[in-house]
């Protein structure tokens, strides 16, 4: 999942919740047949506002499976108290499923766990990300997943509760919750508990003792009556604990990161609806063609998606066999103001594709496709494609000819491929979408057309199928493939007609959009066509070098264990660590047994030799599968380069993200890990120069806070970590020692990224109430940051966006949510934001003039890589001088600040030693 989500809450519904609580809430609805409805239509009207008030959210309907779970293994009297499910209600499960379905939700149901378990496993997943959970629930025992970045919503009640909203309602935190239920206990789902302990007096225990250990521990503390109960119960609670615990390590077919929504199919949900006498929501399908409730309107856009009339888009779309259909058409392209331009391929990969066919237009209905090199058995003959785009050349290389496309990119990529630079690169609906707005909705062709045209597509699987059987586009049939491809030149055309009036009605935004993201095309192009040379052979030693690692790991754990045993298997795991070894068991598995899970794995390390082993056996079993193996087979063939994808437009603040490899992901904590990046070499006869802006996003912060002691350190080039030392410390700047400049640069760094006092002190291994002395000192001495920080929260709950210096604009869609939780997360993003987006923004800018002063240049040098705030060249070893003191000035002027922008640079042979 990106950073243009992380806005975006992902939505758990509690599927199993809303379906007893709709069949209890309404009245007996059933249709003239007799089938009961009233579940259904509950489930699913809840369900349509969670899509009304998220409209941009991924939304997951979990279910309870049938049957048994491992809870009821682990007590056979589980949930024996529960009477049988009515039959009107069971019924109609099977309808709310095959809805939800045909709604395009994600419908999961997981044999052998809860839904609650499921729901803990992606909540989980969802906070290792950063990404906001919203649990939509009345479950009580849900309370123990919320977190800084959980939240439960009860959408009956329309109420949501936080950390502080848990305390409140149950007298303890939401880490307390699991101890709270094992002592209560519950008589619906027979967990055993303590008797006669209700929630007060589970509350006045755990705030004495803290934990239900500290409340066994303390038992014989416990007067009268309750107290004979609490220790006759001793035996019982540790079940009674993992009864009430919800796991989050179940394992599921797809992680979160591969679930999405699929495609309302309207048709199904007609049928359903009129199966099941909805007589409005069939009205309403029949009508407008979605089931969707209106919506907010979204930041940028005066009207809504729901607003729009149903698409009645009218086309004639021309497929063009003969040589005078083209000529005509190649008349019409040269006469043409603006035309809109795309290339149908055999590849993804845009080193290896292949162009099958083209295709143009130049009025809104009015496209046509040239098909080239469709090859199927039958296929009719073709233009050839040599033929036709030499003839395509000039007019596609002409600079006043004005292109329109979609993530044009990629098709510069491949028409290189065929010997044509594209230019006169005038718009791109992508990136026009980009800049209007990143994070309220992706910016695919598909997602576009839908939103702004209420259009759908023709879906590339409608026509080539999906899986492994797809079909190439060469070898699908043109009848089929010139619809589709003429639709996508008709549909950007439209686009950018739309997206462009979207663009002129905020002019602030207009050069980040045409001095910065649309020059920033071909610069990007060139990087990933030039690639990375990589030294196949070092990667293959390393591989052998961690093979050697990992076989005397393996002696090692064999020695410690006693035997020999599968390392990456968790059950052989399971019997040495906890049967043979009699280690203690931290956690267990869904199904009850005992968990060798990464965390439990470094809890254990602290005490036990044999779990560190293991650790540091699959950390460098990780490194050696996903680096050193993989990088030598992402070598291209014909350039013996690595050829990584840019994306523009992924994260929310403009930050540049890259794909296969994720060149911004290699691993640089470990000494293995930094060997990686000596692979990154230099061809013979040049060196690698690596130029990083340092301490970017402070600087960044320095003028836009104008605090005079930022300002003063930059500007007289103190360390500025260790200036920030010496004021919170109250020493000299001398006298400031490495462990409290260590701490000031976790201060610095961490307060601009909305760090609270408990992140503070666990970071830098102090009490909370430390902590925040520092944090409080940090402001008394640094005020203008303070009142930055004041200033823009104000700001952003006014305008419900933030800016960066040059304009890009940084929607904030949670800044005056209702729920506190997901309003001072805005709140964090709002002050880091324009530190990133204006780094994203100024790092950009530098590739744009180093491209440029390259191009004009007689030196042989070439961007090949970048990477966070940092560029990487090859340089020959002559001109490395000459080319690095050029680099750094276009780099370092790249912005105006208060502030110097400083680049420092380094050389090497190889990566890691330029870095």
């Amino acid at each position: 999942m990106s950073k243009a989500q992380i806005n975006k809450p992902v939505l758990l519904v509690d599927g199993s919740s809303y379906l007893f609580r709709a069949f209890h809430a309404l009245p007996p609805l059933v249709t003239s047949k007799g089938q009961p409805t009233g579940a259904i239509k509950g489930v699913i009207n809840m369900t349509r506002r969670l899509q009304s008030d998220y409209p941009e959210s991924k939304i997951i309907m979990i279910f309870d499976a049938k049957g048994k779970t491992f809870r009821h293994d682990l007590y056979d009297q589980y949930k024996a108290n529960r009477p049988p499910m009515p039959e009107d209600l069971r019924g109609q499960i099977e309808p709310i499923h095959e809805i939800i379905k045909a709604m395009g939700l994600p419908l999961l149901i997981v044999p052998d766990v809860e839904a609650d378990d499921v729901i803990g496993t992606l909540a989980a997943q969802a906070s290792d990300k950063g990404i906001d959970t919203i649990i939509s629930t009345g479950d009580k025992d849900m309370a123990q997943l919320v977190t800084p970045h959980v939240t439960l919503m009860n959408t009956m009640t329309d109420t949501f509760m936080d950390q502080q909203g848990v305390k409140e309602k149950f007298g303890v935190a939401p880490e307390q919750i699991i101890d709270y239920l094992a002592l209560v206990g519950d008589t619906v789902d027979n967990i055993p508990g303590v008797p006669k302990c209700g929630p007060k007096t589970a509350v006045k225990w755990l705030t004495q003792f803290g934990t239900l250990k500290g409340v066994m521990d303390n038992a014989d503390e416990v007067k009268g009556k309750i107290g004979e109960n609490l220790r006759n119960s001793l035996e019982l609670l540790p079940l009674s604990y993992e009864l009430a615990t919800i796991h989050t390590d179940v394992a599921l077919d797809q992680n979160l990161d591969e679930i999405e929504h699929d495609h309302i199919n309207n048709e199904r949900l007609l049928e359903l609806f009129k199966e099941y006498e909805f007589k409005t929501w069939v009205a309403q399908l029949e009508q407008t063609g979605t089931t969707s409730a209106p919506t907010a309107q979204s930041a940028q856009s005066t009207t809504s998606v729901e607003e729009l009339p149903e698409s009645t888009i009218n086309a004639e779309y021309e497929t063009i066999l003969t040589q005078t259909a083209f000529d005509h058409w190649l008349e019409i392209l040269s006469n043409a103001e603006i035309f809109a331009f795309d290339t149908e391929t055999t590849s993804l990969n845009y080193m290896e594709a292949q162009i099958v066919g083209v295709s143009f237009c130049v009025e809104a209905g009015k496209a046509a496709y040239v098909p080239l090199a469709h090859d199927y058995m039958g296929a009719p003959e073709q233009l050839d494609r040599e033929s036709i785009l030499a003839a395509l050349k000039p007019i596609l290389e002409d600079e006043q000819k004005h292109k329109v496309g979609q993530n044009l990119k990629y098709d510069m990529n491949v028409l290189a491929n065929h010997g044509i630079r594209l230019r006169g690169i005038a718009e791109d609906t992508m990136l026009e979408s980009y800049v209007v707005n990143s994070v309220s909705t992706r910016h695919d062709m598909d997602s576009l057309a839908k939103k702004y045209l209420n259009h759908n597509t023709i879906h590339f699987e409608d026509i080539a199928g999906k899986g492994a059987k797809q079909l190439t586009f060469n070898a699908i049939d043109i009848e089929k493939a010139a619809p589709y491809a003429a639709e996508d030149a008709d549909i950007t055309l439209r686009l950018h007609q739309k997206l462009s009036v979207e663009l002129d009605q905020i002019p602030s935004i207009q050069p980040v959009y045409r001095d910065i993201e649309l020059p920033l095309i071909p610069v990007i192009a060139d990087i990933e066509r030039d690639g990375a040379l990589v030294d196949a052979h070092l990667l293959g030693c390393q591989s052998k070098e961690l093979e050697e690692k990992l076989v005397a790991l393996e002696r090692e754990a064999f020695d410690l264990a006693g035997e020999e045993f599968n390392l990456s298997s968790p059950k052989q795991l399971q019997t040495i660590f906890f049967e043979k070894l009699e280690l203690p068991i931290i956690k267990k598995t869904p199904k009850g047994q005992p968990s060798t899970a990464e965390p439990v794995l470094q809890e254990l390390a602290l005490d036990y030799p044999l779990p560190k082993v293991i650790l540091q056996y699959r950390s460098l079993s990780k490194l050696k599968s996903t680096y050193t193996d993989k990088l030598p087979l992402q070598i291209n063939p014909a350039t013996g380069r690595i050829h990584t994808s840019y994306h523009q437009a992924v994260t929310a603040t403009g930050r540049l993200s890259s794909s296969d490899p994720n060149l911004q992901n290699i691993p640089i904590r470990t000494e293995e890990g930094r060997r990686v990046r000596q692979a990154f070499v230099a061809p013979e006869g040049y060196k690698l120069v690596a130029a990083d802006y340092s301490q970017i996003e402070l600087r960044i912060m320095a003028h836009l806070s104008q605090d005079e002691g930022l300002l003063n350190a930059f500007s007289q080039g103190l360390d500025v970590h260790k200036a920030t030392a010496a004021e919170v410390f109250g020493v000299a700047t001398d006298e400031v020692t490495t462990d409290q400049r260590r701490s000031a640069k976790a201060i610095n760094f961490g307060l601009i990224y909305g760090m609270s006092a408990f992140g503070l002190a666990r970071q830098i291994k102090v009490d909370r109430k430390t902590a925040q002395g520092y944090i409080d000192r940090y402001f008394e001495r640094y005020p203008g940051v303070l009142g930055y920080m004041d200033r823009i929260r104000k700001q952003a709950h006014d305008d419900e966006y933030v800016e960066t210096l040059f304009g890009r604009r940084l929607y904030l869609p949670e800044i005056n949510a209702n729920n506190k939780m997901r309003q001072q997360a805005a709140e964090r993003t709002a002050i880091n934001a324009p530190m990133q987006g204006t780094a994203a923004d100024i790092i950009k800018k530098a590739m744009i003039n180093v491209s440029q002063w390259l191009a004009e240049s007689s030196f042989d040098a070439r961007m090949i890589m970048q990477v966070h705030d940092e560029l990487v060249l090859e340089v020959r070893e002559d001109q490395v001088e000459e080319v690095t003191v050029g680099l750094l000035e276009r780099m370092e002027s790249a912005a105006s600040l208060d502030v110097p922008l400083l680049v420092e640079a380094g050389v090497g042979n190889n990566w890691d030693e330029a870095h």
